[in-house]
């Protein structure tokens, strides 16, 4: 590929006449190369969806069974949870295992990981700025999970901006062919409702595969540019709410470094977040609608984990 773009570049140079015609083959050349570039890196890391690895989604499974019984199987023939584990240690080649990843549920405050989104977008296209005041909103958004902070943000970026960049072909977090995703519709100051998402009428919504590739693409420098990426692994660090995920993993495995945004309203409960250890790196996204959803999730991180270690090399 390399050599053959040299060579169309070698004769756009011979054909110049002029410091402007050449000054315009270069351009194209550049951007030529550019998309291609981009294309090159979405074909190093496979779709989530394309990834689901048998062993691995049978061994999960057994280990649902195992926690929960029967239950859980209940919960997902009514779809009253969504589940996706994407071992991501080697980012190339992700193995994941699912029950439900498509389905929508009210997530509370998990969605407010596509307001961080949207600010960081929103600054790469110029319309925001990383002071200090954004960079304390964002740090607060996500782990103190403050719903003014959010909502400021929200306004910011603006939630008509949001939606669009949510359904934008660069991201698809929200995706009517696999049944919606990532949904914020309004704010979180109690106001009135925007819009609710069009297929499944939710305020704030999520389903696990789009919230899990959402940290896919984080992890791999894809969801950011690459100058705010440090800014983005910042936000998502220091855990300030220990729940769920967080209490699970700091009972087991308190050397983890977590990556984390959390949920809960009423009897829906929502975590998600990257876990990494020496050995080992994995997405983990839960949503539940239950009473005892939110100490469920946190028997829920330690059965993965506990998972993960017997599927380690």
């Amino acid at each position: 590929m390399k050599i053959k773009t040299t060579h169309i570049f070698r004769q756009k140079m011979i054909q110049v006449t002029g410091l402007k015609l050449l000054s315009v083959s270069l351009i194209a050349v550049a951007l030529l190369l550019c998309l291609r570039l981009v294309h090159a890196s979405e074909e190093d890391y496979p779709a989530l969806r394309n990834s689901i690895d048998p062993k691995f989604q049978t061994a999960f499974e057994k280990a649902l069974d195992e926690e929960y019984g029967q239950d859980i199987w209940d919960l997902v023939k009514t779809k009253k949870v969504g589940i996706v584990l994407a071992d991501i240690t080697d980012l190339h080649k992700p193995k994941v295992a699912e029950v439900n990843g498509d389905v929508m549920l009210y997530a509370a405050s998990l969605p407010k990981i596509a307001i961080v989104l949207g600010a960081f977008v929103q600054m790469e296209r110029g319309k925001m700025t990383m002071d200090e005041k954004t960079r304390n909103l964002l740090n607060i958004t996500v782990r103190k999970s403050s719903n003014k902070a959010a909502t400021e943000l929200l306004n910011q970026v603006g939630i008509e901006n949001l939606a669009e960049i949510l359904q934008s072909e660069r991201y698809r977090l929200y995706d009517p062919k696999y049944g919606g995703g990532l949904w914020v519709g309004r704010d979180y100051s109690g106001g009135k409702v925007w819009k609710r998402d069009p297929i499944n009428n939710i305020s704030h919504g999520a389903s696990a595969m789009q919230a899990a590739r959402y940290y896919y693409m984080a992890g791999t420098g894809r969801l950011v540019a690459p100058q705010y990426q440090k800014d983005l692994e910042e936000v998502f660090s220091k855990p300030g709410i220990t729940h769920k995920f967080v209490k699970g993993m700091k009972q087991k495995k308190p050397e983890a470094d977590i990556y984390r945004k959390s949920g809960s309203w009423r009897n829906f409960h929502a975590d998600s977040g990257i876990m990494t250890l020496k050995d080992k790196e994995y997405v983990i996204v839960a949503l539940v609608e239950h009473p005892q959803g939110g100490e469920g999730l946190v028997e829920l991180i330690v059965a993965v984990d506990d998972l993960m270690d017997t599927m380690s090399p």
